[in-house]
């Protein structure tokens, strides 16, 4: 894990004192002079945690509207060159997405004031797609996290914790992802999530971020949306839909999770990437 952050030469914008005392020992030029370089270590590859936005894309169920990506021009212009523009619309929760803090923490973080030490960093993985394969609505607990500790070791503070449940599986069966597919009701929904113990345990160890490979970091038929409160109301933000978590080790991944920057945003649409080591 130490090996592989201190390899990855993150964007000087990520942290400009480190990126100047890097440039000095090397003798490049001072951070901030305009270019950037991420040198992979040899080996790594990047994993696309994202699910693609479409006519598919899941939203919440009380979502009024989904992704729309309407042409503006597709083709030759008059000038003879081939140009073609898109409009997209979308509502901020849904797909592959951020919760910033105020999505349920009032004067909590807005989207575009999330710090990027939030969402770039070391990650860990803790599965509980066995126990959500026997549940379908399925909490973690802080038994789950500490039976990952003793596993893996400490998670420290800082860490992005991903919790992988299995439910990426059904993505993009509305139905089956969501356990309900009727437009406009979230009543009857049932996949699985956090449970308040287990959320409390990571506001205890002050990790960075959570994310989750289901619609929700609180479980389907959740009523209070305790996860939410407790997380988002310690600046923790979460990560929602996120895709292909099977492809991640329980440790030794480098997350790098980039949200569409909305002013005064309640979230948005999430770009989240993994490096993960030979």
């Amino acid at each position: 894990m130490r090996n592989v952050l201190s390899t990855v030469l993150l964007p000087a914008a990520l942290s400009a004192g480190c990126a100047a005392e890097q440039a000095g020992a090397r003798g490049d030029s001072p951070a901030g002079a305009g270019a950037s370089e991420i040198r992979l270590p040899d080996g790594a590859r990047i994993v696309d945690l994202t699910y693609p936005f479409d006519d598919k894309t899941i939203y919440w169920p009380t979502a009024t509207t989904g992704f729309t990506h309407e042409p503006v021009h597709h083709g030759k212009t008059e000038g003879g060159y081939f140009y073609s523009a898109y409009t997209l619309c979308a509502p901020e929760h849904g797909g592959t997405h951020l919760d910033a803090p105020i999505h349920f923490a009032e004067g909590g973080l807005t989207a575009d004031a999330v710090q990027m030490s939030r969402l770039v960093g070391p990650a860990v993985v803790v599965d509980v797609s066995a126990a959500a394969a026997r549940e379908r609505d399925y909490l973690v607990t802080r038994a789950d996290i500490e039976a990952f500790e003793r596993a893996h070791g400490a998670i420290e503070p800082l860490t992005l914790v991903m919790i992988r449940t299995g439910w990426g599986a059904r993505w993009p069966d509305r139905k089956s992802y969501l356990g309900d597919d009727r437009p406009g009701h979230a009543e009857a929904l049932h996949f699985p999530g956090i449970g308040e113990d287990a959320a409390r345990a990571l506001v205890a160890r002050e990790v960075a971020a959570v994310g989750i490979d289901t619609a929700s970091i609180d479980n389907g038929p959740s009523k209070d949306f305790m996860a939410h409160r407790v997380l988002l109301g310690a600046d923790i933000p979460a990560f929602e839909n996120v895709a292909s978590m099977e492809s991640l080790p329980p440790r030794g991944a480098l997350v790098i999770a980039l949200p569409m920057k909305i002013r005064a945003g309640s979230g948005g649409p999430l770009r989240i990437v993994a490096v993960l080591p030979r």
